[in-house]
């Protein structure tokens, strides 16, 4: 099965770089492609993906890290593809993927740039990464072990399984349980943290829903849909650890998302859409 990275990005040229060369290393047996969703960046990151990437019309391309630590990039031919990319290169070599790049002209919100990325996957299996490092990679591994192996569709993480845990706001600890226990109580369901990043899921479970948030709503929606469908996804969760940033390191949710999600609960309860 092939795997879909799903990046949406907004102002993180701090990170980028880093968290890309951190997903060369991983699952390095698994054909993969990279999308990422430049979510209309001010800060430099938009000229850092086009002068390491190349000209996005031209995408997808071909890229591997060479021993320098340097992005390198090839076209991909229009012939058939054989086993993992367009040129009769194996995907087996763990420093090369495939590479799409998108840019929004403005900024969309995080739900935007995801049902961009979506829509340009072509992968068997998607799992999201925030461009920032609050996340591992290596965390992927027992979740895709877990919908590779066949016992389920959909792979939460969990932020409170004992897994390392920077300590930091408790109002963001408390909302997100308020948020999840919510969610929990309606959709009859013992997530123990649906704010996180990482879900991994099946393309069948995306072309099930109908996502319609733009922000970070889109955390609620994702879990209420996946939840309450008639296919009965089998969900999972694994631990994760979490490096989280303050605001002053550029953490970017804050308790109005907090107050949205509580309406959303609200929305995608009584209205079902």
């Amino acid at each position: 099965m092939k795997l879909s990275v799903i990046i949406p990005i907004y102002n993180e040229i701090q990170t980028i770089e880093k968290i890309l060369k951190k997903i060369t290393t991983v699952l390095p047996e698994v054909p993969k492609e990279i999308v990422m969703v430049d979510d209309g960046s001010k800060d430099g990151t938009r000229q850092w993906l086009v002068d390491t990437f190349g000209d996005p019309e031209q995408h997808p391309i071909l890229a591997n890290l060479n021993l320098a630590g340097q992005f390198q990039c090839f076209p991909l031919a229009p012939s058939a593809e054989t086993n993992g990319d367009r040129q009769g290169h194996s995907f087996v070599m763990a420093t090369k993927w495939e590479v799409k790049v998108i840019f929004h002209r403005q900024n969309q919100g995080k739900g935007g740039a995801l049902r961009t990325a979506f829509a340009a996957a072509t992968g068997d299996v998607l799992i999201i990464q925030d461009a920032d490092l609050e996340y591992d990679p290596e965390d992927w591994e027992p979740m895709w072990k877990l919908i590779n192996g066949g016992w389920a569709d959909v792979v939460y993480g969990s932020r409170f399984y004992g897994n390392p845990h920077r300590v930091l706001y408790f109002h963001h600890y408390l909302g997100n349980k308020l948020i999840t226990s919510l969610i929990d109580l309606v959709c009859n369901i013992n997530l123990s943290d649906i704010e996180v990043c990482y879900k991994m899921f099946r393309r069948e479970v995306l072309e099930d829903l109908r996502l319609i948030c733009s922000d970070f709503g889109f955390e609620v929606e994702f879990t209420m849909k996946v939840t309450r469908s008639p296919r009965r996804w089998r969900i999972y969760e694994v631990g994760v650890a979490y490096y989280g940033r303050t605001f002053a390191e550029g953490k970017k949710i804050n308790w109005r998302d907090g107050v949205k999600a509580l309406g959303y609960i609200a929305k995608f309860w009584l209205t079902n859409a």
